[in-house]
């Protein structure tokens, strides 16, 4: 069966993480690059390249574990000190390197795979090298990732886009319309989830492809981005870009760390209201997803990073049950209770 996650960053790693132990799948992953901030500013102002991230982070995700997982560790470890690599991961420095010994950033990404066992295919949404740019209601306008994704002030976004032509790498194109099931999320809606979507090609082979499609939603709001939004909220703008209705959402029922909800609240976030109800249109899944311990970030990172999860095997074990259809079943059985 052929899955394919689109996305990048953590959220989406977290889901390969959850789902590359069922054997049975043929996992694929489609990736955002127009990330500019922190150690990708480097690799895109100075080397001309696209940034390579979150494409290390599907890798490392992908990967099969070694002894000591020494060669995962190796790959992410992030330099604390050091003038010109404080910041910068040896991962990102590694594909650098690679990049330059085979000629383009793809054939880095096959020979990493290779290096480190990954089953499954990563694609770059997109070889164009374009900037993804925000206007806000009040008329501001703002271009680059790392901007939009680490405002000053909270803004509702009004129009989001790319700030030139940007074609879909074929291979994300075809791993759309041959996939059973494509998941969308969890990751930041504008920065990571549209940054995806908005790229030509991608939305229309959306509409196409005969896969169902599954929407995870972050599990808290963020400044910027989807404060005020509601579940619905988020749902409805992002089938708006996409041009159809997802067929299912995982929705989080658990509860989020006490430590780390205080810190969100205190930071001005909140839970998202969940506004989705029970409807025939969408298959709406509510469980326990989130991960309970509390999220540290690495030496060296200058970055924002969320504080809080979702589980990789705790979302692996509800989309494998999709996958299955064992949730209809269940959804028919409880249904059939009410008649």
């Amino acid at each position: 069966m052929k899955i394919t996650v689109i996305g990048g960053g953590t959220g989406t790693s977290t889901v390969l993480e959850g789902l590359k132990k069922y054997r049975d799948l043929d996992l694929s992953i489609i990736v955002g690059m127009m990330d500019d901030g922190g150690s990708n500013a480097v690799v895109r102002d100075e080397f001309g390249l696209l940034p390579f991230s979150d494409l290390r982070k599907s890798i490392i995700a992908l990967s099969e574990e070694n002894e000591g997982d020494i060669l995962r560790r190796l790959f992410t470890y992030r330099f604390a000190q050091g003038e010109g690599l404080r910041g910068h991961t040896l991962g990102n420095l590694l594909m650098i390197a690679m990049t330059e010994i085979t000629g383009s950033e793809v054939s880095a990404i096959e020979m990493f795979k290779y290096l480190f066992n990954v089953r499954g295919d990563i694609h770059p949404v997109t070889l164009d090298k374009v900037k993804l740019v925000a206007e806000y209601s009040n008329g501001k306008k703002v271009v680059g990732e790392h901007l939009i994704d680490e405002p000053e002030e909270d803004l509702r976004i009004k129009d989001f886009y790319l700030d030139g032509e940007a074609k879909a790498y074929e291979g994300a194109v075809e791993s759309i319309l041959e996939s059973q099931f494509i998941i969308v999320g969890p990751g930041d809606l504008y920065t990571t989830t549209l940054a995806n979507i908005v790229v030509d090609g991608i939305s229309q082979a959306l509409q196409k492809t005969k896969a169902k499609i599954i929407f995870i939603p972050n599990l808290m709001t963020k400044i910027g981005q989807t404060r005020g939004f509601t579940h619905k909220g988020m749902v409805e703008l992002l089938e708006g870009y996409i041009g159809r209705k997802f067929d299912y959402i995982l929705v989080n029922s658990g509860k989020i760390p006490k430590q780390a909800y205080d810190r969100y609240i205190a930071d001005g976030e909140k839970l998202f209201e969940d506004d989705l109800g029970y409807e025939s249109e969408r298959t709406i899944i509510r469980d326990d997803l989130v991960a309970n311990s509390l999220i540290k970030k690495d030496k060296g990172d200058v970055l924002v990073r969320s504080l809080v999860r979702h589980d990789p095997h705790k979302l692996g074990r509800n989309l494998y049950s999709i996958f299955r259809g064992e949730w209809k079943s269940i959804i028919y059985k409880l249904l059939s209770l009410y008649r």
